[in-house]
C-alpha cells in the first residue's frame, strides 16, 4: 500500500502504524482512530463516520498485505469502541470485513479477526442480534479451527454472544432454524460441541420456544449422539433428556407426527445408545401421543421387533422395544375393523383422558427402575395428558401385515420375535377381523411353514392364530368350504357336526361377536386348514414323527375335536399316498386313545347312543381302514367286539410284516392302559362279551412268542370260567343299550370297504417293492 496515497481523514502517520508489522504501533494507531471517531461522534458526522469504516475495510482488512489486514481490523474495532452505543447503526460495515477474515489462511489473523468481533460485539451487545445467523456461521467455522489460540478466541466470542442471547428477547428463532439444521448435520467434533452447547443455551432461555422446531432438529441431534467424543455423547444426552422433559410438559404442543419416522430410523441404529435413546424417546411418544403414533405402526413395528430377540447384552433396549411393542398393540381397537382405507376416517379421541395416568410420565429415564415402571403402567389406560382434542387416524393394516409377515418369514429372526408376529397377528384378527380376513389367503402358507418351528412356544402361538382363522365368525364365506382352491375342493359332502352344548355359540347370530378359539364355531377356513396341515405333514414326514402328535392335541384343545378328526378322517378317505394315510391315521389313533385332552370325544365314541357319534364312527372307520391295526382298536374304543373279530378273520389274507406285527404288540399294550379299564372288566361277563375274548385270542393267535403274547396270555387266563367261551352261530345278541344304539350301522358294508382299502394298500406295496427291485437292478449294472 501507499502509504503517501490521500486516506483522509486518517493521517499518513495513523495509516503508517496501522500497516506496521508490530502490533504495538499497529495498537497507537487504532487509539488514535479511536480519538478521531469519537470526534466525528460529538460532532454527529456520519458521513466521516462511514468514511473512515470504508477505508478501515476496503483499503486495510481486505488488503492483499497480511500487516495492513491485522491494522484494518484493530482499526475496526476501535471504531467500534469510539461509537459505543451508537455502534449499531454500523454494525454490517464493520461485521462483514471481519468475518472475511475468519477465513485466513494466517492463523494469527484468524485470531485477530476473532479479537476485533469481540470488541464490536462487547459494545454493540443486544444491537448484534439481527446479524446473528452471520455470527453464528462464522463461530461454528472458528469452533474446529485447528489452531488453539483462535479456538480459545471463539470461545470467548461464544460466551459473550450467548450472554446476549440470553438476557435478550429479540432472538430470531425462526430466523435461525436453517442455519441450525444445515451447521448440525456437521461430522467435525468441536462443531457439533459448538452445535450442542447453542442448543442447551437456546433451550434454557423461557422466551424461545425451541420446542416447536425439535423436528427440524431431531434427526441432526441423534447422529451427533453416536459422536466417538464421550463428552459430546454426554452433552447431546443431556440436550435430549431436556427435550424430552419438555414433551412430557405440554404434549398437546408436539408435532409428534413429524418426529416419528426420525425416530423409527434411529430404533434401528447399530450404536447402542443411539438406539436405546430412540427406544426411549419410542415408548414415550406411544404412551403421550397414543393414536397419532397408529399410522407409523409398520415403520415402528420393523424398528422395535427385532430388539425382542436380543440377549442380555442388551438388555435395556430389549426391555424399552418390549413396552413399545405392546403399547403399540393396545392402541389397535374393534372400531378400527368399521374404517375402510378410501372412505373418510371415523373421528375419535387421541386418547381416553386418564387420571393416573397424567402424572405417569414425570421422570423417564434409560435405566431399569424406570422401565419396571413403564412395564407397569402398561396397564394402565394411555393417555393425552393436555390434549381432548378428536383427531382422525386411520390404520395402515396393509403396511403393518407387510411388515409382521416379512419378520415371521426371516428364519433368521430370533424365537421372541417370532412369538411377538404371531401374537399381532392373533391380536389383529380379534380386534380387526373382517379387514384381517383379506390377507389370509397370503398369510396361510407362512403359518403352516411356521409350525415346523424349532420352538414349542411359536408352534403354540401359530396354533392359536390359525385356530382363531379357523373358528372366527368373520372367516365364513357364502360358499362355506372357505377360499377358492382346486385342491380343496371335496368330492363329496361332509357333515362337521358343531354339538350343541349349553354356553357354546353355534348359531350364525355369533357373527361379529369376539370368539375365542376354543368356540366351536367353524368356519370357511376350517376346511382348508385341515387340508394343508395333512399336505404339510405329508411334505414334512419329521414334523410327523416329532411333533404331530403335539399338534393335533393342541388343535383339540383349541378348536372342537370332533370336527377335527371327522374332518381329518374325510380328507384321508381320499388321500392318494397310501403309506402316508396309514401313517397319519396310525398317529390320529394314538392321540385319540391316549391323550386326555380328548376324554370327552372318547366318552361320546365309547358307547355310540346318538346319532352323531354314529356318524362320527362310520366316518373315522372308513379312513381307519389305511391300518388294519387302528380299525381294530377303534372297534374296541366303541365295543363293536363282534366286528373287531370279523376283521381279525380277515388279518389270515393280509400280509403280515414286521411293522404290522409291531403294531399289534402296541395294542396289546394300550389294551393293559387305564384307557381301555372298561374292556377289561367286560372280561368278566363272559356271556355276553364272547366276541370280545375271540377278538382278543384272535390277536393272540397273530403274535409271535414275545412279551405282548405273554402279556395278552396271561390277561386271557384271568378270564373266570373258560367253559363259558363255547358259543354257537346262534348266540342271542346283548339287550345291552350300547348293542340296541349301534344296530343301525351296517357292518357288512364296513367290511367290504375295509377289504376294499387293504387290496389297494397290498397293491402298492407290491408296486413300491417292484420299483425297489428295478432300482437295484440298475444300480448293480
Amino acid at each position: 500500500m501507499n502509504a503517501e496515497r490521500d486516506l483522509s481523514p486518517l493521517t499518513p502517520g495513523v495509516v503508517r502504524a496501522l500497516t506496521d508489522k508490530l502490533y504495538e504501533k499497529r495498537k497507537v494507531a487504532a487509539l488514535e482512530i479511536e480519538k478521531l471517531v469519537r470526534e466525528f461522534v460529538a460532532q454527529n458526522n456520519t458521513s466521516q463516520i462511514k468514511h473512515v469504516i470504508q477505508i478501515l475495510s476496503q483499503e486495510f482488512a481486505l488488503s492483499q498485505h497480511p500487516h495492513s489486514r491485522k491494522g484494518g481490523l484493530i482499526g475496526l474495532a476501535a471504531c467500534s469502541i469510539a461509537l459505543g452505543k451508537d455502534s449499531g447503526l454500523y454494525l454490517k460495515e464493520l461485521i462483514e470485513p471481519v468475518l472475511t477474515c475468519f477465513n485466513d489462511a494466517d492463523s494469527r489473523l484468524r485470531y485477530y479477526a476473532c479479537e476485533a468481533l469481540y470488541n464490536i460485539v462487547k459494545v454493540a451487545r443486544g444491537s448484534v442480534l439481527p446479524h446473528f445467523n452471520v455470527l453464528f456461521d462464522g463461530l461454528s467455522k472458528l469452533a474446529a479451527d485447528p489452531d488453539p489460540n483462535v479456538k480459545s478466541g471463539s470461545e470467548l466470542l461464544d460466551r459473550l454472544l450467548k450472554d446476549i442471547v440470553t438476557e435478550s428477547n429479540q432472538f430470531d428463532l425462526v430466523g435461525f432454524i436453517p442455519l441450525l439444521r444445515e451447521r448440525i448435520y456437521s461430522n467435525n467434533q468441536y462443531a457439533r460441541q459448538f452445535i450442542i452447547s447453542w442448543i442447551l443455551v437456546l433451550e434454557s432461555v423461557p422466551d424461545i420456544n425451541l420446542l416447536d422446531y425439535l423436528p427440524e432438529i431431531l434427526d441432526g441431534l441423534f447422529q451427533i449422539l453416536g459422536d466417538n467424543s464421550k463428552e459430546i455423547r454426554k452433552m447431546c444426552e443431556v440436550a435430549l433428556g431436556e427435550f424430552l422433559k419438555e414433551i412430557k410438559k405440554n404434549p398437546s404442543s408436539v408435532k409428534f407426527a413429524e418426529m416419528a419416522n426420525i425416530l423409527v430410523i434411529h430404533c434401528q441404529a447399530a450404536d447402542d445408545l443411539i438406539q436405546l435413546t430412540a427406544m426411549c424417546w419410542m415408548r414415550e411418544f406411544i404412551q403421550l401421543a397414543g393414536r397419532v403414533m397408529l399410522p407409523y405402526s409398520s415403520g415402528i413395528l420393523t424398528a422395535v421387533l427385532p430388539c425382542l430377540s436380543y440377549d442380555d447384552r442388551k438388555k435395556n433396549i430389549k426391555e424399552v422395544a418390549n413396552v413399545c411393542n405392546q403399547s403399540l398393540m393396545k392402541l389397535v381397537i374393534p372400531e378400527d375393523d368399521e374404517m375402510d382405507e378410501g372412505k373418510p376416517s371415523m373421528t375419535i379421541p387421541a386418547e381416553p383422558t386418564s387420571e393416573e395416568s397424567l402424572s405417569k410420565p414425570e421422570a423417564v429415564t434409560t435405566g431399569e427402575s424406570q422401565l419396571e415402571l413403564d412395564v407397569t403402567a402398561l396397564n394402565q389406560p394411555l393417555s393425552f395428558p393436555c390434549s381432548c382434542e378428536r383427531i382422525q387416524v386411520t390404520l395402515n393394516l396393509d403396511g403393518i401385515v407387510q411388515v409382521l409377515d416379512y419378520h415371521l418369514s426371516d428364519t433368521s429372526i430370533g424365537m421372541m420375535t417370532r412369538i411377538a408376529v404371531l401374537k399381532w397377528l392373533y391380536h389383529l384378527y380379534i380386534k380387526t377381523p373382517r379387514k384381517m380376513f383379506r390377507h389370509t389367503d397370503s398369510l396361510f402358507p407362512i403359518l403352516l411353514r411356521t409350525l415346523s418351528d424349532e420352538s414349542d412356544e411359536v408352534i403354540l402361538k401359530d396354533l392359536e392364530l390359525l385356530a382363531e382363522i379357523a373358528s372366527s365368525p368373520a372367516g365364513q364365506t357364502e360358499e362355506g368350504h372357505g377360499p377358492s382352491d382346486g385342491s380343496d375342493v371335496r368330492p363329496g359332502p361332509v357333515e362337521l357336526h358343531v354339538p350343541a352344548r349349553a354356553g357354546q355359540l353355534s348359531s350364525s347370530s355369533t357373527k361379529g361377536l369376539e370368539c375365542s378359539p376354543s368356540t366351536p364355531t367353524m368356519n370357511s377356513y376350517f376346511y382348508k386348514f385341515m387340508i394343508n396341515l395333512l399336505k404339510h405333514f405329508s411334505s414334512e414326514r419329521k414334523l410327523l414323527e416329532a411333533r404331530g402328535a403335539f399338534i393335533i392335541r393342541q388343535l383339540c384343545l383349541l378348536l372342537n375335536a370332533e370336527n377335527i378328526f371327522h374332518s381329518m378322517a374325510d380328507i384321508l378317505l381320499r388321500e392318494e399316498d397310501l403309506k402316508f394315510a396309514s401313517t397319519m391315521v396310525h398317529t390320529l389313533n394314538t392321540i385319540l386313545l391316549t391323550s386326555s385332552e380328548l376324554f370327552q370325544l372318547r366318552n361320546q365314541l365309547k358307547d355310540l347312543k346318538t346319532p352323531e357319534s354314529r356318524n362320527l364312527f362310520c366316518c373315522l372307520y372308513r379312513s381307519w381302514c389305511h391300518n388294519p391295526v387302528t380299525t381294530v382298536s377303534l372297534c374296541f374304543l366303541t365295543q363293536n367286539y363282534k366286528h373287531a373279530y370279523d376283521l381279525i378273520q380277515k388279518f389270515g389274507d393280509l400280509e403280515v410284516t414286521v411293522d404290522f406285527l409291531t403294531e399289534v404288540d402296541k395294542l396289546v399294550q394300550l389294551i393293559e392302559c387305564p384307557i381301555f379299564t372298561y374292556l377289561r372288566l367286560q372280561l368278566l361277563d363272559v356271556k355276553n362279551n364272547p366276541y370280545l375274548i375271540k377278538a382278543l385270542y384272535g390277536l393272540l393267535m397273530l403274535l409271535p412268542q414275545s412279551s405282548a403274547f405273554q402279556l395278552l396270555s396271561h390277561r386271557l387266563q384271568c378270564v373266570p370260567n373258560p367253559e363259558l367261551m363255547q358259543t354257537t352261530d346262534n348266540t342271542k345278541p346283548s339287550t345291552s343299550f350300547r348293542r340296541t344304539a349301534a344296530s343301525n350301522i351296517d357292518y357288512t358294508e364296513l367290511l367290504q370297504h375295509f377289504e376294499k382299502v387293504q387290496n389297494k394298500h397290498l397293491e402298492a406295496r407290491h408296486q413300491r417293492a417292484g420299483r425297489a427291485e428295478q432300482l437295484d437292478r440298475r444300480v448293480v449294472l
